[in-house]
């Protein structure tokens, strides 16, 4: 029986992933990195990291994790978010920070070691940006890891 492992995979890719398989979002326009969960050859997650979408976290050390999508294979969630702050404080970031639906629990994120900051933004992108998404109007939570000072 082969093992989950996390190997790199390109944003395409990702994205494919992403618009097949996420609940409720589509890909993102960018990203700094992308990284893939895997069993033998068949992938069962994928992860989408990047600078911080609101403009007043965009620091310069902040890195987000746009998206997390996977097949429901146990562990595959904590493994993409645990290795994304690897690499994330490997390239120097010193916070990661992602969002979840206010009606999501959160339990891969707790088991990777994030902290809910609470409430974060409102329903929906607003003005010239918003290309009228299919995105849930729903309130979202932030959740932060420090990863090095």
């Amino acid at each position: 029986m082969s093992k989950l492992r996390i190997i790199p995979c390109t944003f395409r890719y990702a994205s494919d992933f992403v618009n097949r398989f996420h609940r409720h979002h589509n890909a993102p326009v960018g990203c700094k990195f992308c990284i893939a969960v895997s069993e033998g050859e068949e992938i069962h997650g994928v992860a989408i990291c990047s600078r911080p979408v609101s403009r007043h976290l965009d620091n310069g050390f902040t890195c987000e994790i746009l998206r997390v999508c996977t097949d429901g294979t146990y562990n595959a969630c904590s493994m993409l978010y645990g290795a994304c702050c690897r690499i994330a404080k490997n390239m120097g970031y010193t916070d990661i920070i992602t969002y979840t639906l206010a009606s999501e629990n959160g339990t891969s994120l707790k088991a990777s070691g994030f902290i809910n900051e609470g409430i974060a933004g409102g329903f929906a992108w607003t003005g010239e940006r918003n290309k009228q998404q299919k995105i849930p109007h729903e309130l979202k939570n932030r959740w932060r890891i420090t990863l090095q000072r």
